[in-house]
């Protein structure tokens, strides 16, 4: 007889709650000795009375309670120090000896219960994968839910019949875009275009854009009327195409650098940035990209670091643009190539019909296939259908679901019913493969409790540092059971982070460990921060994927999160930074000046934005981004009834003031103390990344500051000084964001144990709770031999029982 997965889990949950371990007289005894003056007897300081705690453990947020006790014992954060009557050492051991065993259990038991579903940005990379498609699938789907700072965490990724009803649609569309609809070959087109196409081009010549003698048109200012569009580069279909942009700077001893971009006539949508360049000074040049572009968007070449200033004055003042001597961007030309394919037929058209006879049907009048409206029709010629489709179904479930052994019956039955409903062979294949694609055994990374299996390691692996299912070269590994070995792992992750998949990697764990998706969540205020331009945002992210990346694979210590005596950083950022010596829109690895605030994660532009908003910074909004995304330690929220921080409070001046009257609150005071000192520390930088002295202010009695951005005075003025000095909790003090850095860099055991969780959290897709904490501190203590390196730390993740088990 088969018991239902529920009501096990009912009876595990019930036998465990009743040998929990928590009401013994030991531990009641502890409690109310240490901890009920404050905590019981009618009394529940900070919201924590153990009259009404519960102690069962198989509920989640009894649970954390329970361990967030735990610690605040044993780290001898509770009770307070100020208190006489404390626990002794025997008194702890006791306390420990108790309850760590009970937390581990209960962790024990619910870590395998929860089902991981691919998240959306997963689906998409599998789809594609497996169809030789490049949708853009992820925007189609409903959004994730999110635990802390990750997407793909199973507890937080639920299901509902809108995403099912969303899935049909999606696997639809991508089966008809994978299937060859054409009787041949499509061909790649070439447009080729310049600013002569525009028909105003006449009206603009002269005005504002200069004609030279080889026909390139010259901009001296970017954005405005006319913008950068260039007319007759529009694509039709959406996909991979090869721009080339074909010009140079005229009247300029310097380079001068541009940006291409996509723009189309429907107002509103996304103008995206595909790339910064430069072309040298009067010698024709080429650059060359390949990029994604959407339907209908064409292409648009912006100028940067360059003004005119009779841009919309010329004609008033009688001026032609030909006497005009300043630098400018000449634009001969642009291609477009594309829509690019990998390959033809489609992987996806391969899978579904390799085996198959697959043929087209013949118009009546041969010659209309000639015709441009011309649309094939295909037929399916099966003298076993049953046979041909459940070879097909099987092949495509083998793919789908990323293990050998499947069950097709559904899937085969679902075929048989639409046939017999009147769908053609075709068709019905095509029922059936969608619903492979909303099955769960598609839609859920499938893992037995206890030690994975090989498939079920070669999945994990692969989803983790390639964000989409299992290669070829995992799977053989996986079918010769070599994946439980050690050495193969380490030769696949070597393999995987040289896999241009791996940048999926990159861009999906700092989106989600660093907040990078939130860049766009605020804009700086024009005012305030006039210096925040295109060039600037474009470069903010590139510089923090591009330091995880070299962390990887240089294989350097941890400290390098918060300290690194070098920068990945182009032009742009290097100005920001007040960095001397370096040229072009590239990244590059550039060695930092001696006692530079800059290095680590924590002063990159990119981070100091997100944890900001457009208009000023906060302390708090900083500190606890540090503590939970570097450190590894997540405060509690603050209590019910405590009003949020206002600048203005009971006449406070300055939020540091704000804030000390704040921690005043015997309800606040200890979680400020690890949150503020690290956000006043960061107080010595702006919202968009700008190391600062003073806050900037639209005050109209603040005095004024005589600068010029962009050829314009600045509009904001002189705020308050910046306080950025701070004192730790264990009593270190610190001056300057320097010393406050240098302090965190030496905390290097702390750096690799948050960095591995975040790590394992990602890898697993699920919290690391009580039960992993005595493999995190041997992995940590691994790694302590050959000073906490990044890629050491990789490794050891991959190969620890937790990665290996769900």
């Amino acid at each position: 007889m088969k018991i239902s997965f529920i009501i096990l889990l009912l009876l595990i949950s019930s036998a465990y709650t009743a040998t929990s371990g928590l009401d013994s007289k030991e531990l009641n005894g502890f409690i109310e000795k240490f901890c009920y003056d404050c905590h019981g007897d009618g009394n529940d300081k900070g919201g924590l009375d153990f009259d009404k705690l519960s102690k069962d453990l198989s509920d989640h947020a009894t649970q954390a309670e329970w361990v967030d006790i735990f610690d605040r014992v044993i780290s001898g954060d509770m009770p307070p120090k100020k208190k006489k009557k404390r626990p002794t050492d025997e008194d702890l051991k006791l306390f420990y000896k108790i309850l760590a065993p009970a937390l581990t259990k209960s962790h024990s038991v619910q870590k395998g219960t929860v089902m991981r579903r691919l998240n959306r940005q997963e689906y998409e990379n599998t789809m594609n994968d497996i169809f030789g498609t490049n949708m853009r699938i992820a925007n189609m789907l409903p959004e994730d839910g999110r635990s802390h700072e990750f997407d793909n965490v199973g507890s937080a990724l639920g299901f509902s019949m809108e995403q099912l009803q969303k899935y049909l649609t999606v696997a639809d569309q991508v089966i008809d875009k994978s299937i060859v609809s054409t009787i041949a070959k499509p061909k790649v087109n070439i447009l080729k275009a310049s600013y002569l196409n525009d028909r105003s081009a006449d009206k603009f010549i002269g005005d504002a854009w200069k004609k030279l003698p080889d026909g390139a048109i010259v901009r001296f200012a970017p954005e405005g009327y006319p913008s950068g569009m260039i007319r007759g580069s529009g694509v039709q279909v959406a996909g991979f195409y090869r721009v080339k942009v074909h010009g140079y700077a005229h009247q300029s001893q310097q380079p001068i650098n541009f940006h291409v971009g996509g723009t189309s006539f429907n107002a509103g949508l996304e103008k995206p940035i595909y790339g910064f360049f430069s072309f040298p000074p009067d010698k024709l040049t080429t650059r060359e990209f390949v990029t994604y572009i959407e339907k209908n968007y064409m292409i648009s070449v912006e100028p940067y670091g360059i003004n005119d200033p009779d841009r919309y004055h010329r004609k008033k003042k009688g001026l032609n643009i030909d006497d005009y001597k300043g630098p400018g961007l000449a634009i001969k030309s642009v291609e477009v190539e594309g829509p690019l394919l990998e390959e033809y037929p489609s992987r996806g058209h391969q899978l579904i019909f390799s085996d198959l006879d697959r043929q087209e049907i013949m118009p009546g009048n041969p010659k209309n296939r000639l015709k441009k409206w011309y649309k094939p029709r295909y037929k399916v010629n099966s003298n076993d259908e049953l046979s041909d489709a459940s070879k097909v179904l099987t092949k495509v479930a083998r793919k789908a679901f990323r293990r050998p052994q499947v069950e097709i019956a559904p899937y085969l039955n679902l075929f048989k019913s639409q046939r017999q409903k009147g769908d053609n062979f075709e068709t019905a294949l095509r029922t059936s493969i969608s619903a492979i694609f909303c099955s769960p055994d598609f839609l859920y990374l499938k893992e037995e409790n206890g030690k994975l299996d090989n498939y079920e390691i070669a999945t994990r692996l692969s989803y983790f540092l390639s964000r989409s299912l299992p290669d070829e070269e995992l799977l053989n590994s996986a079918k010769d059971g070599k994946l439980t070995s050690a050495e193969e792992r380490e030769k696949h992750l070597k393999r995987l982070l040289l896999s241009p998949r791996f940048e999926r990697f990159i861009t999906d764990f700092t989106n989600a460990w660093l907040n990078l998706r939130e860049m766009d969540f605020t804009a700086p205020d024009k005012d305030l921060f006039p210096e925040f331009d295109t060039y600037l945002r474009y470069s903010m992210p590139l510089e923090s994927k591009a330091f995880l990346r070299e962390l990887i694979h240089s294989n350097l210590s941890v400290s390098n999160l918060v300290k690194s005596d070098f920068a990945m950083i182009n032009e742009r950022l290097a100005s920001l930074y007040q960095i001397n010596g370096v040229k072009g829109a590239q990244i590059r690895k550039v060695k930092l000046p001696e006692n530079s605030p800059r290095g680590g994660f924590l002063t990159q532009a990119a981070i100091l934005k997100v944890s900001a908003n457009g208009t000023n910074t906060s302390p708090i909004v900083r500190g606890i981004w540090v503590l939970e995304r570097i450190l590894g330690i997540t405060p509690p929220p603050p209590p019910e009834g405590v009003p949020g921080v206002e600048p203005d409070i009971r006449g406070a001046e300055t939020l540091r003031e704000t804030l000390e009257k704040h921690r005043n609150m015997s309800s606040c005071r200890t979680c400020h103390k690890k949150i503020d000192p690290i956000g006043f520390a960061l107080e010595s930088f702006n919202p968009i990344g700008g190391e600062r002295t003073y806050y900037r202010s639209l005050a109209k009695k603040a005095p004024k500051v005589k600068l010029m951005v962009n050829g314009r005075n600045v509009r904001y003025k002189q705020g308050p000084n910046v306080d950025a000095t701070g004192e730790f909790l264990d009593g270190q003090k610190f001056q300057s964001y320097i010393e406050c850095r240098d302090i965190l860099a030496s905390q290097k055991e702390l750096l690799a144990k948050a960095f591995t969780k975040k790590l394992l959290t990602f890898a697993t897709g699920r919290e690391m709770g009580f039960s992993d904490r005595d493999e995190i501190k041997r992995i940590v203590k691994i790694a302590s031999k050959n000073d906490y390196r990044v890629k050491d730390i990789l490794s050891l993740v991959i190969n620890s029982k937790i990665f290996l088990s769900k």
